[in-house]
Formats: structure tokens, C-alpha cells, sequence
């Protein structure tokens, strides 16, 4: 039960440190011993203890001035015991910030009773401690969350509380909508903090390399499980999981163990896993494209991150907040909005969502310099840079789009004649027209 619990004993009676660290290790503590409360000063600030356990009377400095000297300076609970105690020396000490008093001889289970429960204050404080240095730095959430939109009001106050669980989360929206950032914050916000957060772009992994990628194996070395292993993993592009990695999967998030590829050892897996989709994948379930128990593993509790079209009203708020930043990192005045720089942004439609936005807002900064900046003017050039997609899979994926409805066009609809055509299958040609969301009668009709 107090497996991980951290006591550092203070006692100049060899026996009496011994006796105790015998005891507090057979009961889960992780227990260091020092002889003398000089040692404490330096070894306490470096060594993250839940608990101190010192005597009170040693040569030199006594517990009591130990306590005094370490006031203001560590929050760590003190449990102060002596041999020679009395109510008054029992009452100042409490009063002086200990946390409990113990005279000797006491009762062991009364002792470990005692650490066992200033431990848990002390988790609890460093957790709250955290919790509050996490939302005033939060710099990657105020990034995407800047707003003041209802949608946007809720959701932050959303991460902010799924962050102290280990629920599984699916993040649903929009490419730049910021589901990575999300993701982060609820790891940077929770339990895990301290540990790895792994992001994985299933759409940017080979088919033939998933599972290595994923699992490990025994030459190559541990996979991504491993590497998050304590921490969080982000599935990001859940739609371009190979059906046959989804199973395994799922049996990894069911039974928390997985087995590297050409090995036999199997491996204990301490993993939160965030996922997140640019699309719902209802569609893809009833085409037999992605596993519906996987799916709902998945997604315990979703969250929909709005596009910046659905609150127009926070667009010029996000734009001055990174022209001040992109003003700062290239060393110029921020540029001045105009009423036309407004009717611009608020006209626009954003595609790209936060994202976008961002890289229009560098490149006005980026003018501004060379004196020739309005909103009009980066726009008209992010129009022109915006259509490269940002990976193979989407370059692959725009260029699917475009072949197959221009045949779909010219051959009306007739779905032999387009596989034909294209050099595909019937059913491929279906599974690509679903991926892909093309709307047939658009193509046929248009």
C-alpha cells in the first residue's frame, strides 16, 4: 500500500535507524537514513522525501531547530519523536508546523499509520502545487484556446478536468484546429506530467512498418509502447490504422500488455492513450474499416475542438495575440490593423483554422518590415502556399481526390468504367471513394 512512499529518518542511534528502516521498508516505504539533523539541511532540498522522521535530541543541531531551519524552505511534513517528550515540547512542536509528535517507545502500526498519511498530504500538495504552476504556464493550450466563445470557454474547462484522470479522450477536428496541443495539455495538466508524452501520426507510418513501429521488436529496439510507457501516447490520423494493427491494439488497451515482434517476453503496459480524427468514423465502421469495439475503447469521453469559422469572434483577438508574438521574435512593432485588415479576417473563411491563421499573421509581420503589410496581402500569399498539403498522405490523398472525380466525371458515374479506367478494383475504388468523403452525384451532376 505505501509502495513508492519516500521517509528520510534522521536519528543519531544507529540501532534505532536500523530498527526503523527494517520496519518502514517491510511495510513499502523507501526509506534513507542520515545520523545527524546537519545532513538533512543539504539532503532535503535535493532529495524528494514525502516525509521527514527525525529525532528530537542528537548532538548538534537538535529535530526541533532542524524544523525551524527548514521552515519556509520545504513543505516536506515532518514527524518529529523522542524519548524524552513531554506535552508542552509535543504542543510547540505541532505548533511550530509539525506534522505529528511520537514519543518512544511507540507503537509501530501507530508510526507507519502516521507516514503513511502525512505521505498522502504531501502527494496531494505537490499535485494541487503542480496543477496551479501548469495552468498559469500553459503557454501550448493558451496557443489554440485564446477566446472567449462558449465553445471554446467549455472545452478549456473540460481539459482542465479530464487532465487529473486517465480516461481515454478522442479529440475530433479540423486539420490545425489544434487536437495535438490538447492532447499535450491534458498530459502536461495530469499525474503523468513528469513522464514521456509520445505522439504517433498513424498517417505518416508505412503499412509494412506499423506494428514495428508500434511494438518493437528485438533487434530494432523498443517501439512507441515502450517509449511511453508511464506517460501518454497521442494517436493522431486514427482512420490510417491498418485493420490488422487495430486488433492488437485493442488487445493491448484491454489487457495492458503487448509482446515486442520476434520476441517472447510479454511487457506490462502503464500507458494513458488520447486519440484524435479529423473525421467521425462511424462511416468507416459500417464499411468495415475500422474495428466499432476498438472505437469505442477509444472513446470514453470525446471532444469536438471547434474551427475557427464557429467563432468569428475570437479571429481578430487570436490575430493580435501573434502579431505582438511574431512582432517580438523578428524585432519590430507589431503592425496596426486597419478597418479593411478586419473586414478581411472576419470575411475569410479559414480553412487551415488556427493554424493557418498563424502562418498568415507571421507572414503580415514578415512584410511589415519591408513596409508593405496589410491582411489582404499575406492571405492572398497563404493562398498560394496553403494548397501544398503538409504530408505524403495528404499530397497522395488530394491526388486521389482529383483523379478519381475527374473520372467519375467523365465516364458519368459508371463505376466499372472509372475502376477501369483508374486500374482498380470495384471494391477499392468504393473503399477510396468513402476515405476520401467524395460525393459521386457532385462529380456526375456538377
Amino acid at each position: 500500500m505505501n509502495q513508492g512512499y519516500r521517509i528520510t529518518v534522521v536519528d543519531d542511534d544507529k540501532a534505532m535507524r536500523d530498527s526503523l528502516e527494517h520496519l518502514l521498508e517491510k511495510a513499502g516505504f523507501e526509506v534513507t537514513c542520515l545520523s545527524r539533523a546537519e545532513e538533512a539541511l543539504s539532503c532535503i532540498q535535493v532529495q524528494d522525501s514525502d516525509v521527514l522522521l527525525c529525532d528530537v535530541r542528537m548532538p548538534g543541531m537538535s529535530g526541533t531547530e532542524l524544523q525551524m531551519q527548514l521552515k519556509g524552505q520545504s513543505n516536506v511534513p515532518i514527524v518529529l519523536m523522542s524519548a524524552h517528550g513531554d506535552i508542552p515540547m509535543a504542543v510547540s512542536a505541532i505548533q511550530n508546523g509539525a506534522y505529528s509528535f511520537l514519543e518512544k517507545p511507540f507503537d509501530p502500526r501507530r508510526l507507519i499509520k502516521v507516514l503513511e498519511n502525512a505521505s498522502q498530504l504531501r502527494r496531494l500538495s505537490r499535485n494541487a502545487d503542480r496543477l496551479k504552476a501548469r495552468l498559469a504556464e500553459l503557454s501550448g493550450l493558451d496557443r489554440v484556446m485564446i477566446g472567449n466563445a462558449a465553445s471554446i470557454t467549455a472545452l478549456r474547462a473540460e481539459i482542465v478536468d479530464l487532465s487529473t484522470t486517465d480516461v481515454n479522450v478522442m479529440l475530433l477536428g479540423e486539420t490545425g484546429t489544434g487536437k495535438e496541443l490538447v492532447a499535450r495539455a491534458l498530459h502536461d495538466l495530469g499525474h503523468r506530467s513528469a513522464e514521456p508524452f509520445i505522439p504517433l501520426n498513424c498517417a505518416a507510418v508505412p503499412v509494412a512498418n506499423f506494428e514495428e513501429v508500434l511494438f518493437g521488436t528485438a533487434d530494432s529496439g523498443p517501439g512507441l509502447l515502450a517509449q511511453a510507457e508511464g506517460g501518454t501516447l497521442f494517436i493522431d490520423e486514427l482512420g490510417a490504422i491498418p485493420l490488422e494493427i487495430q486488433a492488437k491494439l485493442l488487445r493491448v488497451i484491454e489487457t495492458k500488455q503487448y509482446t515486442p515482434i520476434n520476441t517472447s517476453k510479454t511487457i506490462k503496459a502503464d500507458i494513458r492513450i488520447l486519440s484524435a480524427a479529423q473525421e467521425r468514423l462511424e462511416q468507416m465502421m459500417r464499411d468495415g474499416l475500422f474495428r466499432e469495439d476498438l472505437y469505442f475503447r477509444l472513446n470514453t469521453i470525446m471532444l469536438t475542438i471547434p474551427p475557427l469559422r464557429a467563432r468569428r469572434d475570437d479571429i481578430t483577438t487570436l490575430y493580435l495575440h501573434y502579431l505582438d508574438i511574431f512582432a517580438s521574435t523578428y524585432e519590430i512593432q507589431a503592425p496596426s490593423l486597419t478597418s479593411g485588415d478586419v473586414a478581411t479576417l472576419m470575411a475569410y473563411e479559414w480553412p487551415g483554422n488556427v493554424r493557418e491563421l498563424r502562418n498568415v499573421c507571421e507572414r503580415h509581420v514578415l512584410a511589415a518590415r519591408r513596409g508593405a503589410a496589410s491582411v489582404d496581402r499575406a492571405l492572398h500569399d497563404n493562398r498560394q502556399s496553403v494548397e501544398m498539403p503538409e504530408t505524403l498522405r495528404e499530397a497522395v490523398a488530394a491526388f486521389e481526390r482529383q483523379l478519381i472525380g475527374r473520372a467519375l466525371a467523365e465516364h458519368h458515374g459508371r463505376m466499372d468504367d472509372v475502376a477501369a479506367a483508374l486500374g482498380i478494383g470495384r471494391r477499392t475504388l468504393n473503399e477510396k471513394i468513402v476515405k476520401l468523403g467524395l460525393d459521386k452525384d457532385a462529380f456526375v451532376n456538377g
